[in-house]
């Protein structure tokens, strides 16, 4: 009795710590969020530096040897309890961090905070005003900064190991390089005979629309999704995200292009598909190290199954779209539900990733991983970047950007990240949303007619169940075995890719 009431006492102690380090991260998540919406421009640099403080706080904290002798005293205690029960995987996940972050000084998680709120800044202004060279610098010192933080892990495969292993755990260039080439494989012949076709006419979503009454919509689309502004907000910003300061307080961004209608729409579903699953987390994971999402790529899983496996579909719009047509109906009032279908899922060659469709939209990332990794291997510098971009989308896609905004600047991650691990959770996501969403269906195979309805609650209680409650207690790659019953693979994707574009084209 008296050993368990020290493990108890130590396990105490452990989530007290523990908790001291979460409150200080969602603190900087507050001012993160504030920068990238209502900060006045000319509080940056002073953003800056109070994001770096608090990391260095929250890095040291975190690192106390007391807590790593707190985690092996505990070692014992966490195999006599089943694996997925919640004080075991919190031991788990705590230690499986904290060997990662013992290796980096808090100094230098400081510096490079600091940096990326320097670089964010640069970057809005460069992108702005199609200046790439006067971000350039600022780059630079990220590239310098993200090898030095792969230097901390030597022994790794390769220098972008230790990048993609901080945001997709058990991930590497190993096993990431030869699964982009298969979905390359794949793709590439699906894209060249669906563009052999004439474009659908996208047309009726390139008109006026008001951003009062895009936000209104988009704003009955996510409550009705499952959203609860109660615990969430929506706002405006450069680009849309989606952060957490607790499972009682997850807020979404979008932006809005009073000459698009896509735009707001989308980027506010995808961004509330992230913000379920944090909401729902079970409430006792509540301040601990288990509340989030496991991984960048089961994250994007969610936002890319609500965005496109259900925002995206016929069914989807069988309901919302006479809603849509009364809020525009000027604009839309003569389009036919089939005609607006085929446009928010036109197949194009296009410059955009965030506006890229689902076909092509795998292709974006396979560039931006090839190039992460050329830059890391010293392969490719960054005064050379914009023409290697361009290069690679010549290549790839047979398009070229005209300017460097609506190319090599057009994503935030490199400029208020690292350079590497910063891609490829989108086509993970994109994978596994398509193998959670068909295991779903083969569980409950109403949930297309109860779409159609506008009834998204089975699916939300399934995932809810399966994955969200669940927070971080598994890997990605065992939370996908244990859902689905299989390994990650590219079928279930092409499956769903070659079902719904054949209503269309001859794939």
């Amino acid at each position: 009795m008296q050993t368990l009431d020290k493990t108890q006492t130590k396990f105490a102690q452990l989530t007290a710590r523990l908790s001291e380090v979460i409150d200080i991260e969602s603190a900087s998540s507050v001012l993160y969020w504030d920068q990238a919406t209502y900060m006045p421009a000319k509080g940056a640099s002073a953003r800056g530096r109070q994001l770096g403080t608090l990391k260095q706080i929250s890095h040291e904290k975190f690192t106390d040897p007391k807590i790593g002798e707190l985690l092996e005293d505990l070692r014992s205690y966490e195999q006599s309890l089943p694996y997925d029960s919640t004080a075991a995987s919190l031991i788990r996940i705590a230690r499986r961090d904290y060997d990662r972050a013992v290796k980096v000084p808090a100094a230098f998680m400081a510096k490079l905070c600091r940096h990326q709120a320097d670089c964010y800044e640069a970057w809005a202004v460069a992108k702005a005003d199609n200046n790439f060279a006067a971000v350039a610098s600022e780059l630079e010192t990220t590239l310098e900064l993200s090898r030095q933080y792969a230097d901390f892990f030597p022994g790794c495969e390769h220098i972008a190991d230790p990048l993609i292993d901080r945001s997709d755990y058990g991930m590497k260039v190993s096993i990431l390089r030869p699964l982009f080439a298969q979905l390359r494989q794949a793709l590439v012949p699906i894209v060249e005979a669906i563009t052999s076709y004439p474009p659908a006419d996208d047309s009726c979503l390139q008109q006026e629309f008001p951003a009062a009454q895009q936000l209104e919509f988009t704003h009955t689309v996510v409550e009705r999704m499952g959203y609860d502004f109660q615990r969430g907000r929506q706002d405006l910003t450069l680009h849309p995200f989606m952060t957490s300061m607790s499972i009682d307080d997850v807020r979404i961004t979008t932006r809005v292009y009073e000459d698009r209608l896509d735009q707001a729409l989308f980027s506010s579903i995808h961004e509330a598909g992230h913000a379920l699953y944090e909401l729902g987390n079970s409430p006792e994971l509540e301040g601990t190290m288990l509340a989030g999402g496991i991984s960048s790529g089961v994250h994007e899983s969610q936002s890319r199954l609500w965005e496109n496996l259900v925002g995206r579909s016929r069914g989807f719009w069988e309901c919302f779209y006479p809603q849509l047509q009364g809020v525009f109906l000027r604009q839309l009032g003569n389009i036919t539900t089939d005609r607006f279908y085929r446009a928010i899922n036109k197949v194009a060659r296009s410059l955009v990733r965030t506006d890229a469709d689902e076909v092509t939209y795998n292709l974006h990332v396979a560039i931006r991983f090839d190039l992460e990794l050329a830059m890391l291997e010293g392969k490719l510098a960054i005064r050379d970047l914009p023409e290697a971009w361009r290069e690679r989308y010549r290549s790839d896609l047979g398009i070229v950007p005209p300017t460097d905004s609506e190319g090599v600047m057009q994503d935030v991650h490199w400029y208020c990240g690292t350079i590497g691990g910063m891609f490829q959770g989108y086509t993970l996501g994109n994978l596994m949303s398509a193998q959670f969403y068909e295991t779903a269906v083969k569980a409950h195979p109403e949930i297309p007619v109860e779409i159609e309805q506008g009834n998204f609650d089975i699916l939300h209680k399934w995932l809810k169940q399966n994955i969200y409650q669940d927070g971080r207690k598994y890997t990605a790659a065992e939370m996908v075995d244990r859902v689905t019953g299989s390994p990650l693979s590219i079928d279930p994707f092409i499956r769903y890719i070659r079902h719904k574009y054949g209503e269309f084209y001859v794939i």
